[in-house]
């Protein structure tokens, strides 16, 4: 179905599950739709969301919950850029991009996201490198690769949860160093048997 068919309301819901992931990383609850589109029921925004799953705009994942799968630009608008997945939660030990982390594709140009590359979206927490410009909230683009070089930003998975952090290795010795204003942050000091996910390629604030 063409996008032009695409009822107002349903053109608003998409609006506001893109608001949600480029500010909370995340699609909005049944709830959060209904406040934000003041509907009166869940009902109705369920309603919505089933409208828009077969109108092939979102899709319902394993866990319940859904994922924004067709970006609306037009073709010239995409010319230019490549759809990159919002991923929410990396699990330990799992890859970055598996369906269940996947949140939305969000368009990038080429010139950031370079083919042949695989590339993905992780909304940066906390403050513990906001001297490499990755400041709490900012979405970071990410090179996805299993190694790094010295002095690299690095997504890496560290018990149950990805952090950012900048890669040193020393013999057999790895240490992901924070680079923060904040000097509560400490190096964590690693053996070699840890998974890097990938190389941050730039910090997009979170405006």
């Amino acid at each position: 179905m063409k996008d032009r068919n695409l009822t107002h309301r349903e053109l608003e819901a998409i609006r506001q599950i893109r608001n949600s992931l480029m500010h909370r990383g995340r699609t909005p609850s049944v709830r959060e739709l209904m406040v934000s589109l003041k509907y009166q029921s869940p009902r109705s925004v369920a309603v919505l969301i089933g409208q828009l799953i077969n109108k092939g705009i979102l899709r319902r994942k394993s866990n319940g919950t859904v994922q924004l799968i067709k970006n609306l630009e037009s073709d010239t608008m995409r010319a230019q850029t490549v759809d990159v997945p919002l991923v929410g939660t990396i699990a330990c030990g799992g890859p970055a991009l598996a369906e269940e982390n996947i949140e939305a594709m969000i368009p990038v140009s080429t010139k950031l996201a370079r083919p042949p590359h695989k590339y993905f979206l992780l909304k940066a927490q906390g403050d513990s490198m906001n001297e490499k410009g990755i400041n709490d909230g900012d979405l970071t683009l990410v090179r996805q690769q299993a190694t790094a070089e010295n002095g690299d930003a690095v997504v890496a998975l560290i018990d149950n949860e990805a952090t950012i952090k900048e890669f040193h290795v020393f013999a057999e010795t790895i240490i992901l160093k924070p680079r923060s204003r904040n000097s509560q942050h400490k190096p964590i000091i690693l053996d070699r048997n840890f998974q890097i996910q990938g190389i941050v390629v730039t910090s997009i604030a979170n405006l």
